[in-house]
Parts: structure tokens; C-alpha cells; sequence
């Protein structure tokens, strides 16, 4: 069993908590992660690329010349490929990446993204994270308490408060967002985790099933 500190948002140790054998074994699956990392990267890709073909391109539909007498090459378009300003050839068009992975294989990566977390010692978990004013010195204040300044984090909570989002929202290496949605791309993109208690029971029931 993995005994980890509980911190409040004062960055004082306050207890200690076992972590589910189940969840956090140590395993670090990388196939499983490759595959993640993959489909998650490949979803945000955007696909506008665009080129126009020799239908879509400006210019009239006659022949420049007639065929045959002129000396010069055959030609039926000003939009032939081989022509400035004609079409394109097998150029790229408006696609659609994304793609899905098996519901298992995404919590298996989730899994191992914690576990990577935790064997490298950059998952805080805090008893909890409120803010009354949506400031951004405040979150800046939770940050220096934890001595996080400067690093890419992701926080994970249980429910992100208005006031919590807002004060977040203009820290440039910093996320937010619900332990319900975290997958493990962003996990393994931040420098640091933190996960209130909350969000910790609620990725616990995911990996097991039970959310």
C-alpha cells in the first residue's frame, strides 16, 4: 500500500491516507499509454488544410487554342494542373482526424498516467481547494504555498467552483478541470497533479469501474 501526505491549500501537512493497491500498483503500462497519447493528440488536430482542384479554381472552361496547327502543346484548361494558377493535384482537403480508442484501454492509460505521477512523486493531493474571491492573486497564493510557481500543473477537482475557475483561468501553465473528464494525456502533459480528496475518490471508482 502507498501511504501519501494530505496537504491543505496553507501547503501544511495535515495527514496521511493509503491509496487503493487496486489503482495505484506502480504499473506503468507504456503500450497502452502510446495509444492514448495517439488518439487524444490526433483529436485535436483540426484538419483545415485546403487546396482547390481544377473544378474549384477561377477561369473559363474553353480551349486556349484549337488542337492541332498552333505549335504549341495541347491543352483542353486554363485550369490544368500544369498551369499557374490551375488546380491542384492530390492536394489536401478539410479532414476529420479524430478517432475513438476501446472505454478499457482508456482507463488502463489513465491508470498508468497516475501511476507515473506517483512513482515520480509530482501527485499532490490536498484535503480540498476554496476560494471566496475570483482573483488570480488568490490562486497565485495557493501556488506559492505549494511551491508550484513556474511549473505546468493540473488540478483536478471533484466540481469546479465559478470562483475557483475564474481566479485559474489567467494562469497560463495551469488547467482546471473535473476528475470526471481528466484523461491521461493532459495527466502526463502537466508537471504536476493535484487532486483534491474528492477528485481522488472519483478517478478511484473510474478505474475500477464503479463510476
Amino acid at each position: 500500500m502507498h501511504k501519501v501526505p494530505v496537504y491543505n491549500q496553507q501547503g501544511k501537512r495535515i495527514k496521511e491516507i493509503e491509496l487503493d493497491s487496486s489503482v495505484f500498483d506502480g504499473e506503468v503500462n507504456q503500450a497502452v499509454l502510446y495509444q492514448a497519447i495517439l488518439m487524444y493528440r490526433a483529436n485535436r488536430r483540426k484538419g483545415l488544410a485546403s487546396t482547390k482542384t481544377r473544378g474549384e479554381v477561377s477561369g473559363g472552361g474553353r480551349k486556349p487554342w484549337r488542337q492541332k496547327g498552333t505549335g504549341r502543346a495541347r491543352v483542353g484548361s486554363i485550369r490544368s494542373p500544369i498551369w499557374r494558377k490551375g488546380g491542384v493535384v492530390f492536394g489536401p482537403h478539410p479532414r476529420d482526424y479524430s478517432y475513438t480508442l476501446p472505454k478499457k484501454i482508456k482507463i488502463a492509460a489513465l491508470k498508468s498516467s497516475l501511476n507515473a505521477k506517483l512513482n515520480d512523486n509530482n501527485l499532490i493531493i490536498l484535503e480540498d481547494i476554496k476560494i471566496n474571491n475570483p482573483k488570480t492573486k488568490e490562486a497565485v497564493k495557493v501556488l506559492s504555498h505549494l511551491k508550484l510557481n513556474g511549473r505546468r500543473i493540473l488540478i483536478a477537482l471533484g466540481e469546479v467552483e465559478d470562483n475557483l475557475k475564474l481566479s485559474f483561468r489567467n494562469i497560463g501553465h495551469l488547467d482546471v478541470v473535473r476528475a470526471s473528464d481528466a484523461n491521461a494525456y493532459e495527466v502526463l502533459r502537466a508537471q504536476k497533479l493535484i487532486v483534491n480528496l474528492n477528485a481522488l475518490e472519483i478517478l478511484i471508482n473510474r478505474i475500477k469501474g464503479t463510476q
